[in-house]
């Protein structure tokens, strides 16, 4: 059996306000060109299909263009935590009869089992489990203890209570934080936000150590947790200047009879256009300007110390796709230690209140405020 592994391809997202609807067309024509090519019995896409819980109609019609494109084989899809599972299986039912399995929402109730769909090549069958992205809360009836120890502890409990054949071949799609013990991925800036960084929601992917392979997405940078077999495919797309430096790939695997090791290739993706990240002085870098560049995504630091009068206006002659323009200089490093020694000099409640405001937009209302200066009372921080 051979299969593509491929997730995050946030269809719908913009790059500091630029569409990238063409560069997902240029991914979906390579996507269909290496199908062509390696002919894949499957392709498996772990989730966060769209970039965002309404996806606009470009995305859709993005998803239309992917499936069309791989029309005539078998694509299991699990929704990712940008997803609205709702609308991601719509025709599902439809879509099934055509070959393309799609799962949103994890089995919930008596003896919760991971979703599969099994089928057979000339080495016996080959079983798919499918694990969208789930939040504790879906399973705080059914699985109380679980629910409020966590991820971690629900997705082992499914995996026990899923009649995995240990005889037969099995891969899992999954779509969450994965830890191999205390060693966490690389993170970008494009996923870098409070609701995935450690703590509750890492789950450790030793989990699914009875799987041949685990299909991971929900991490843009491409690499493997723990061993080989347990991988995150990557965006396909370079998603922040953070990413600027990787290289994206499709991730092949081969694996015919059980217990024989399973074969990975990366097949390289080409950008459009890359991200950079310039940085030094003004004209110095208005010098290193090329046609390369010039089409290029671009983040500009700049170390001048004199401000320079409608700087980007100036930039924007040798460069077509500016993403941020920066000023990191002696005046703005001073500003910078000022805002961080006020933070320093600030209360645990104030600290929480600012992060709090920066990151919702709005106060704490009073039973907010209340409440979380219980907490510091009781961790003997108030």
């Amino acid at each position: 059996m051979r299969f593509f592994h491929i997730s995050d391809l946030h269809f719908g997202k913009l790059l500091y306000g630029y569409d990238l609807t063409e560069e997902h067309r240029n991914f979906i024509e390579q996507l269909g060109d290496y199908c062509d090519k390696y002919n894949p019995d499957a392709v498996l896409i772990a989730g966060d299909v769209y970039d965002r819980s309404v996806p606009s109609a470009d995305a859709m019609t993005l998803l239309d263009e992917l499936l069309n494109k791989l029309s005539g084989r078998k694509v299991f899809i699990i929704s990712g935590n940008h997803d609205n599972a709702k609308r991601l299986s719509f025709g599902k039912d439809f879509l099934k009869k055509h070959d393309i399995y799609i799962s949103t929402v994890p089995q919930t109730g008596e003896n919760e089992k991971i979703e599969k769909v099994t089928f057979a090549d000339e080495y016996g069958n080959v079983n798919i489990y499918m694990l969208p992205f789930l939040k504790p809360a879906l399973f705080k009836n059914s699985m109380p203890e679980e629910a409020a120890a966590g991820e971690d502890a629900i997705i082992k409990k499914l995996v026990e209570n899923t009649d995995i054949d240990k005889n037969e071949r099995n891969i899992i799609l999954a779509h969450q934080f994965f830890v191999s013990g205390h060693k966490e991925p690389e993170l970008c800036e494009s996923e870098q936000t409070p609701a995935i960084v450690g703590g509750l929601d890492a789950v450790d992917v030793s989990a699914f150590d009875d799987f041949e392979y685990a299909a991971l997405g929900h991490i843009h940078g491409g690499q493997f947790v723990g061993c080989e077999k347990n991988r995150y495919s990557g965006t396909p797309i370079k998603f922040s200047v953070s990413e600027r430096n990787h290289n994206k790939n499709i991730v092949m695997v081969d694996m015919e009879e059980k217990n024989k090791e399973i074969e990975i290739t990366k097949l390289p993706l080409t950008q459009i256009r890359d991200v950079k990240k310039l940085t030094g002085y003004f004209d110095d870098i208005i010098a290193s300007a090329d046609e390369e560049l010039k089409n290029d995504y671009v983040s500009i630091t700049l170390r001048d110390e004199e401000i320079i009068p409608d700087v980007k206006e100036k930039l924007g002659a040798y460069f077509d796709y500016i993403l941020e323009v920066v000023v990191d200089n002696s005046e703005t490093r001073k500003i910078m230690l000022e805002d961080v020694g006020e933070l320093k000099e600030m209360s645990p409640y104030d600290a929480f209140d600012t992060f709090f405001e920066q990151l919702t937009d709005r106060k704490m209302n009073d039973a907010e405020s209340e409440l979380f200066r219980e907490i510091l009372s009781e961790v003997g921080e108030e």
